[in-house]
């Protein structure tokens, strides 16, 4: 474990609904820092084996009901077209993190998300009901989320933003951000997510160039600036 790294007592799992990516690069820093991580895909347990052997003692492979019903945190990282796959039930009152975004590509056309009635961490909360959803890590590059984790205090920290509806399940996400080496920017309610959405100012090449794996620090200054600037899709477009 890093000599910077403090394990908070309340939270010592992070459940994972999806190892891509994104969740991967999240359970090597949480494992880093000390954290249990219980990892899950659509394809089964069987599938996350290597993950699982290269992680070591603190990982282990479920199934997505039992990896929410582990997880202090719960992290939802599917592609969002799979958004109500995601289980109800263990997930009840529990801290989880949306990283989703929006591809309608991959994801087929969604009407509220078309028209901006709605954002993608509302739509999992919606689904999910007592849970209390806090947008988090959809707006960094993966590589550059594995590389510029940095102690708390150092001069070039870099920041991610959260939003959320729920103080105390902000607090909780923002703790475990801080312990994986990053501080964090609130960015308000749940609805305010929409600002790190791909394509605005807030997104990924906020942190470098994809050719780039070092990436580029970006502080909590830079972050809220960034956000500010965002445009609402229909805006942009005029």
């Amino acid at each position: 474990m890093p000599p910077w790294v403090q394990v908070r007592d309340s939270v010592t799992t992070i459940g994972f609904i999806g190892s891509g990516n994104i969740g991967s690069t999240v359970a090597r820093l949480a494992v880093a820092g000390g954290f249990n991580v219980v990892l899950s895909n659509s394809r089964g347990p069987d599938t996350l084996q290597d993950l699982v052997a290269e992680l070591g003692p603190l990982a282990r492979a479920a199934t997505p009901s039992e990896a929410a019903s582990a997880g202090d945190i719960v992290m939802v990282t599917v592609p969002l077209k799979a958004y109500r796959d995601v289980p109800l039930e263990p997930l009840a009152g529990k801290a989880v993190i949306d990283t989703n975004n929006y591809y309608p590509d991959r994801d087929g056309h969604i009407a509220e998300l078309d028209d901006e009635s709605t954002t993608t961490a509302e739509l999992l909360q919606h689904h999910l009901g007592t849970a209390r959803v806090v947008k988090g890590f959809n707006n960094i590059y993966f590589r550059h989320l594995a590389s510029l984790t940095r102690p708390s205090g150092a001069p070039d920290r870099t920041a991610l933003p959260i939003a959320g509806d729920d103080e105390a399940a902000k607090a909780a996400v923002s703790s475990f951000v801080d312990a994986i080496g990053y501080d964090t920017v609130d960015l308000g309610r749940l609805a305010e997510g929409w600002r790190t959405q791909r394509d605005t100012a807030a997104y990924a090449a906020l942190y470098g160039s994809f050719d780039n794996p070092a990436g580029t620090p970006a502080d909590a200054a830079t972050v809220r600036a960034a956000a500010a600037r965002a445009r609402r899709y229909a805006d942009a477009s005029h």
